[in-house]
């Protein structure tokens, strides 16, 4: 029978296809790590209460980014290249969500406007994240490799994503709550438009390195789409909901370390 659990173990147990999930897996925390970082950095007066939190948000992506790493060197692997249609957050980007590398390369102070396409941004994908490892620790939370590792990126997920709702009911409060429903309205259709085509890259890699029969990838196939339909319709909708998180201040102390991984 196919499922999440059955797909996800038969990629854990082949070493070139662990290789590659934890390669584009590692390769978008330590983008996220270095967004965040340049974020706290640019920050305007009015926003640099933000400043710590977003530093550590990025940390915590850093600390992710080791992680995987560290799961390849258990396993005597080295990290891939990342192929392109893999790359989740460049192909947002492309579409324009969130703030641009260019921008964030450059040493000019950002607008509180900025401040509100960023956790909306953050908001979203987070959303996604969070909701990938907690299937993940759902179903390998107890696993003997890979486990203490999925609960520990797992809880920092929960984490991020109650910053992200505290944060931008504030700025609601604030009068910035019509620039804040765009922005979360434009990146949630942009993300499931993306997460659609980043699914359907991987898997293709991921079938070409296990061999799967056309059969199976073709229903593979068929379920990312129907998930897409269903997002599209009307699951973006949970991504632009906002609730005052039981987690208050969620990333008020400093990235919480990671004993035996990073």
């Amino acid at each position: 029978m196919l499922s999440a659990k059955s797909l996800f173990q038969e990629i854990l147990d082949h070493d070139e296809s662990f290789r590659l999930f934890c390669s584009i897996a590692a390769s978008g925390e330590a983008q996220g790590g270095w967004e965040n970082r340049r974020i706290a950095a640019l920050l305007p007066d009015k926003c640099r209460d933000l400043a710590p939190k977003a530093a550590r948000h990025g940390a915590d992506e850093d600390k992710h980014g080791r992680i995987f790493h560290a799961l390849l060197k258990r396993r005597g692997l080295k990290p891939v290249d990342v192929p392109g249609d893999t790359d989740y957050t460049r192909l947002l980007e492309r579409r324009g969500i969130g703030l641009g590398h260019d921008q964030l390369r450059r040493e000019e102070q950002l607008t509180e406007r900025d401040v509100v396409v960023y956790l909306a941004y953050s908001r979203v994908t987070e959303q996604r994240a969070g909701e990938q490892m907690r299937l993940l620790r759902r179903h390998f939370g107890d696993h003997p490799d890979i486990g203490r590792a999925v609960r520990m990126i797992a809880e920092d997920e929960d984490n991020h994503l109650a910053y992200c709702h505290e944060e931008l009911l504030r700025l609601a409060r604030a009068g910035h709550g019509p620039a804040i429903h765009r922005a979360l309205r434009a990146c949630a259709l942009a993300e499931i438009r993306v997460h659609r085509d980043v699914s359907l890259a991987v898997m293709a890699h991921m079938g070409r390195i296990l061999g799967w029969s056309g059969a199976k990838a073709a229903l593979l196939r068929a379920a990312i789409h129907a998930v897409y339909a269903y997002e599209r319709l009307a699951g973006w909708r949970r991504m632009v909901t906002l609730a005052m998180p039981q987690r208050r201040d969620a990333l008020g102390g400093p990235a919480l370390p990671a004993p035996g991984f990073a």
